[in-house]
Order: C-alpha cells, then structure tokens, then sequence
C-alpha cells in the first residue's frame, strides 16, 4: 500500500503488513506490528498503533472512523503484555477505543465503545454502544454487555447474529465502492 493520503509507519523493527484486498480509508495511521488480514476495512481517520505489542486484524473485519486500537507493553504480572488481537468478522463502530484485549470471530463493538486491557470478547459477543468493558472482562460468546462500566444484559438471538453477519457483508462491499471512488 503506497497512497500520500495515509500514515504507514515502521517503529522498533517492525512494518505494518496489510493484506493486498483491504481497504485503507484516507486519514488513518497504521503504526508498527500491524497485521491486517484479507477484505478488511480500516475506515477514515483511524489509528491502529502497535508500537509497544502486537495487533491482529483478521479478515473481514472493520474499524469504522475515528477509532483508536492500541496494545500495551509487558508488566510485573503481565510478561506479555496485552497484544490487541481482532477476530474475522468483528464490527467495530464508529469512535470505539480499543486496547490490549481480544475480540473473537464475529464479535461486536458498538459506537463510542471503550475495551481496556485483557478483556476478551467471546465469538459473537456484543459490547453496546458507548459502553467501557472494564479490565481482564471475559464477555461469553452470545452476550450481549452495555453500561459504562459494562455488565451482562442479555444472550444474543438469532435475529441480531444474522443482522451482525449482513454488516460485515455491506461493509466488505462498501470498502470496494470507497475504493473505487477513491481511485477515480
């Protein structure tokens, strides 16, 4: 990826590696161990800076405007760290801080959403709008947690998983149209 209109940078030996099929929305800054995987999306003005650990995006996966995903260096307790690793399939919403933590397949971070250190969210689990899922949460596949500081509400049915899996497939769709307009 070689465009004027976004940040790539190499820190500590390590160079952002971006599948070919993803989008990379103009505005973003894409800083240091950053993998992201194939028909991704990184939409405008993001920041995913991986300076310090690790971070993981998997395929089809998308991190909407103005979200900021960051990792966190090892500790006394913590010799790893908290690398931020993000499933395939996970939506996240506009403005969402995301930090040290794991989203698994499907997963789901609503807008304005904060997710601190070792928080791990299960396989379609959903973190509502606007909530802060505190550190080392475990969110359980299905569940559905809201409030500042987030807690269990209710599990996910059926309806709201297929709607999350059609929202992944629009914005695997609309990264081709963004990247189409962008080109012209």
């Amino acid at each position: 990826m070689n465009r004027p209109d976004v940040t790539i940078v190499s820190i500590n030996g390590h160079t952002p590696r971006i599948h070919p099929s993803a989008f990379v929305a103009p505005g973003c800054r894409i800083i240091g161990d950053v993998e992201i995987g194939p028909d991704a999306s990184i939409w405008y003005n993001c920041v995913i800076r991986a300076d310090v650990n690790a971070i993981r995006i998997g395929a089809r996966t998308n991190i909407q405007d103005g979200s900021v995903v960051h990792c966190d260096s090892p500790k006394p307790g913590q010799p790893d760290g908290w690398p931020t690793i993000i499933g395939d399939d996970v939506l996240i919403g506009h403005m969402a801080m995301i930090h040290g933590c794991i989203i698994e397949r499907a997963g789901f971070v609503g807008l304005g959403a904060i997710v601190m250190n070792g928080v791990v969210i299960g396989e379609q689990g959903m973190v509502g709008a606007g909530a802060m899922v505190t550190e080392n949460k475990r969110i359980g596949p299905r569940e559905l947690w809201v409030g500042r500081p987030a807690r269990f509400l209710r599990e996910l049915p059926d309806d709201a998983l297929a709607g999350m899996a059609e929202g992944v497939e629009h914005y695997v769709e609309n990264a081709r149209s963004h990247l189409q307009a962008l080109a012209e």
